[in-house]
């Protein structure tokens, strides 16, 4: 498990130094290692600001660098702060090996997990805007986040898994996809939403996430899967 000496290591990829080392360590700790390390809370809250700051900051970025229109504005901040694009972030800063895991996490992959590792990078940025403020903030996510622009636009990445999903199911069936949420739960500050995607009457795929828009979108990365449409 890291300890404070490793952490610095993290501090200076990114080159910051936190002024409070438990928004650090808290930001670093999966909710299955909260029992074995009871100093610390998990890093989910952090996770739900972080993604907050994140969608701002990213929206402020598009909106000052060109006059394209909503619709293409959107799927360009869909590609940039995306599950898949932001655990390609956390992988090249090496995040999954600051990460406090359980014994039972660790044994299971945690460390490479995609979702483990986009939450925590959203958990980072939320600790380091309670720590270093908005400025600092919009740095680090520029410098690591928002750099990738133009290569996820060369690659295709920019048009989100929805609008594919749609594309393809009327394409091939007629069909336009569907999306019904099936729960909500957990606190305000903390929902989890379980979302399907139907074509028809027919049950492709169901997704989860911390907001409608995130389950959907895991909903129809499934539903391509399912498909075999990807």
């Amino acid at each position: 498990m890291p300890n404070p000496t490793s952490l610095a290591g993290l501090e200076r990829v990114v080159g910051v130094r936190f002024r409070n080392k438990e928004l650090l360590y808290q930001a670093m700790t999966h909710r299955s290692a909260v029992h074995e390390r009871a100093r610390h809370g998990h890093n989910e809250r952090l996770e739900f600001l972080g993604d907050a700051v994140l969608q701002l900051v990213t929206t402020e970025y598009l909106f000052q660098l060109t006059d394209k229109p909503e619709g293409e504005l959107t799927n360009w901040r869909s590609a940039l702060v995306q599950g898949n694009h932001l655990c390609e972030v956390a992988s090249e800063l090496h995040l999954g090996d600051y990460l406090f895991l359980s014994r039972g996490e660790e044994a299971s992959g945690g460390r490479s997990k995609k979702s483990t590792l986009a939450n925590a990078l959203e958990a980072f940025i939320g600790a380091l805007f309670l720590d270093q403020g908005l400025e600092t903030t919009r740095q680090f996510i520029h410098t690591f986040i928002l750099t990738h622009l133009k290569q996820l636009i060369a690659t295709g990445r920019h048009r989100d898994e929805k609008s594919i999903f749609q594309e393809l199911a009327q394409e091939k069936t007629g069909i336009t996809p569907t999306y019904q949420a099936l729960s909500e739960t957990g606190p305000d500050h903390l929902k989890n939403f379980t979302c399907a995607v139907y074509i028809g009457d027919e049950k492709v795929a169901v997704g989860q996430g911390n907001t409608k828009q995130k389950a959907e979108q895991q909903a129809a990365m499934d539903a391509l899967k399912v498909k075999g449409w990807r």
